[in-house]
């Protein structure tokens, strides 16, 4: 052990939870550069085509929304399919085009 060492070793290694110093580091500079830059960020993706603008919008929201756990649906009964209700989204452009 190092003769310079004053306090007892974490074994388990960092507590579950707990944030990586660099990550939170570089998280924080990354939150500052968007922060400074919202006005031109905006008018950049509404400036893109509309697919395009939903395919920014959706890859920036990996950044704020948590990923969600993929799940498999298993074949169904005909009593569980009649509480299977699906969505239906309409997208609709406001322009007319």
């Amino acid at each position: 052990m190092d003769k310079g060492f004053k306090g007892t070793i974490n074994l388990n290694g960092r507590p579950k939870g707990s944030s990586n110093v660099a990550t939170r580091e570089i998280r924080e500079r990354f939150n500052l550069l968007v922060e400074n830059n919202i006005d031109k960020l905006q008018k950049d993706i509404s400036s893109l085509e509309p697919f395009q603008r939903i395919k920014v919008i959706i890859e920036l929201s990996k950044f704020i929304l948590p990923t969600l756990k993929s799940i498999e649906i298993a074949e169904t009964t005909e009593e569980e399919k009649g509480n299977f209700k699906p969505i239906t989204v309409n997208l609709i452009d406001p322009n007319g085009i």
